[in-house]
């Protein structure tokens, strides 16, 4: 038997196991969560949302921000009724103040977006920190970290965000700092079980018997293996900002009435919605749906697919 016998005697499974082995883990994930139609729709429903947002300047026929722009005559139109300069349409409305529904959902969504993300990206740098010095440390610093999470977690969100807020006053800036610290518990609170988990392992133990030092344990060796559940809390935790935001801004604590997100959109016309002039507070409130909808869908497949336990 020659060498070409040999080689064509080996069966092709063993070729392809080496390509299965050197397969990168985020190509199995991108993998697992394409399979999904529900979350592939969510995802294309948020990649939309995101877009539009981010084009609000120059899609949108106003500035709902500029006062000089709306027209009081124009308030309360409904759905498709031109404008008073006849120069385009009011596709889906106009509020109490003459502000454009579209336009102003379109920005409204920066807003959420913006402090749906940024709440969420502050709380999660800050509460995994936390997380990861109280299950590395231990004893008394692992007590105080733990227990300020206990304590925060055991009041009502809204409760807390609405006392925070009538301290604070409005604003965009004050809403984010009040959901960082309403979220960093639960990052907190997963980064130090996860790590826990990791700070036992051989790796960790030969990586401390070579000397290295503490934060580069931690960081380099320990952290990586604790971001799968705490991108999976991350994309939850937008969608719950951006929720909590529009309720402080439907209470009148949010955002100020220059700079209208979702929240603010829909109780401006919640008066109006068992009569005639639904569309204020109606389209707003579907446009809030979506988002939080598209959010939920791609961070519950995330969690299927990063969770080696919930796949079947």
């Amino acid at each position: 038997m020659n060498a070409s016998d040999k080689t064509s005697a080996v069966p092709a499974e063993d070729f392809a196991a080496p390509a299965l082995r050197r397969e990168a883990p985020w190509r199995r994930v991108a993998a697992d969560f394409l399979a999904s139609r529900t979350a592939v729709f969510g995802l294309a429903v948020l990649v939309l949302l995101v877009l539009t947002a981010l084009l609000a300047p120059w899609i949108t026929p106003q500035n709902p921000y500029d006062l000089l722009q709306l027209d009081v005559l124009d308030a309360r139109l409904a759905p498709g009724t031109a404008n008073g300069a006849g120069t385009y349409s009011y596709w889906l409305g106009t509020d109490g103040q003459g502000r454009d529904i579209l336009s102003g959902i379109i920005y409204g969504l920066r807003i959420s977006l913006l402090v749906g993300v940024g709440s969420a990206a502050i709380a999660g740098v800050l509460g995994t920190l936390l997380g990861l010095i109280a299950a590395y440390a231990g004893g008394r610093v692992d007590s105080l970290i733990m227990r300020t999470v206990d304590l925060l977690l055991s009041f009502p969100s809204i409760l807390v965000a609405m006392m925070i807020l009538a301290f604070l006053g409005k604003g965009v800036g004050n809403v984010v700092l009040t959901l960082v610290i309403l979220e960093w518990a639960y990052y907190a609170r997963t980064a130090r079980a996860q790590a826990l988990v990791e700070s036992r392992r051989e790796y960790v133990e030969a990586a401390r018997g070579q000397g290295i030092a503490h934060w580069r344990i931690v960081v380099g060796h320990i952290l990586p293996n604790c971001m799968p559940p705490l991108i999976v809390i991350g994309s939850l935790q937008v969608a719950r900002a951006i929720t909590l935001e529009a309720t402080l801004s439907f209470l009148g604590l949010g955002v100020p009435v220059t700079e209208p997100s979702l929240g603010l959109l829909i109780a401006n016309g919640y008066q109006f919605m068992l009569s005639d002039e639904y569309w204020i507070s109606f389209f707003p409130g579907i446009a809030l749906l979506l988002t939080v909808v598209a959010i939920n869908l791609v961070g519950d497949r995330l969690r299927d697919v990063l969770n080696p336990r919930l796949q079947k």
